[in-house]
């Protein structure tokens, strides 16, 4: 059970993170009925067009709707995103409520591995499992960013871990003659999941950025359209066309800032030891 006063509410900005994360979202799962114009669509005549009544964000170097390709970017940002955090926070909670209920060697052999992976730059990491693969896809970034992204979460829960298993509950559970499994996923990690929901929502938000970075580098996904490969493009043409580099730049900056407004929001919420007025 996630522990959180019945008398809190997210105000303020967390609430205005939250609309902006959904309409992100909501952006992402309908950008093909969103879309003004097909994202294969070229048009040799108008390229690196500024906004018109026709293009309203302009075109980029192809003649392509600047509009239509940050819609469907949102799509991109949202799969990394989401499908990163979603499969560090179950591998890393799964691997740290080891770690952390069992202690002695089992500790000590996955918290090194754990510290040897963070002791790496991820981004740096990312880049050279893209570079082995030769794969620069969706599918790959999402693997190139979770290689490091479970260790926060696994040392995060064994840190929880660690002072949950002490407590009665544990005791009463096993006393019953509850398994080492059971007690593990039906009684500790229900009672720690606030602190590893607030990390996945800052989570969503590194990924995203980690994945415009890689993008921004040309070794970001190449069949499908992303905010850093637009920024990229924008960079160069900078002085002619700066439309193309501020208009991804904005949706990555309000995604990202939208994001962190809802963790903020999150962590107070879900610490039992913030004390806010109704």
């Amino acid at each position: 059970m996630i522990n959180a006063s019945p008398g809190k509410r997210l105000r303020g900005l967390p609430i205005f993170g939250a609309v902006l994360l959904g309409c992100v979202l909501f952006i992402a799962i309908f950008a093909d009925l969103l879309a003004p114009f097909s994202i294969t669509q070229i048009d040799v005549a108008r390229q690196l067009e500024g906004p018109t009544s026709l293009h309203w964000l302009g075109t980029d170097e192809n003649g392509k709707d600047v509009l239509s390709l940050l819609l469907h970017g949102a799509r991109v940002a949202c799969l990394v995103g989401l499908s990163t955090v979603a499969f560090c926070s179950i591998l890393g909670t799964t691997i740290g409520c080891i770690s952390g209920y069992f202690g002695g060697w089992v500790d000590e052999v996955i918290m090194r591995a754990t510290e040897t992976l963070m002791a790496f730059p991820g981004i740096l990491l990312a880049i050279l499992v893209i570079f082995v693969t030769q794969q620069p896809s969706i599918l790959a970034v999402i693997g190139a960013l979770s290689i490091t992204g479970w260790a926060g979460y696994a040392r995060l829960v064994r840190a929880q871990v660690l002072a949950e298993r002490e407590r009665e509950y544990v005791e009463a559970a096993k006393s019953l003659g509850f398994g080492n499994a059971r007690i593990m996923y039906r009684e500790i990690i229900p009672n720690i999941l606030g602190p590893v929901i607030v990390q996945a929502t800052f989570g969503v938000a590194g990924a995203i950025l980690a994945e415009a970075s890689l993008s921004f580098l040309g070794l970001g996904p190449q069949d499908a359209p992303s905010w850093g490969a637009l920024l990229d493009q924008g960079a160069s043409y900078f002085l002619l066309t700066p439309h193309l580099a501020i208009f991804p730049g904005l949706a990555i900056m309000f995604t990202v800032l939208g994001i962190n407004f809802l963790g903020d929001g999150l962590r107070d919420w879900l610490d039992p030891r913030q004390i806010r007025s109704n």
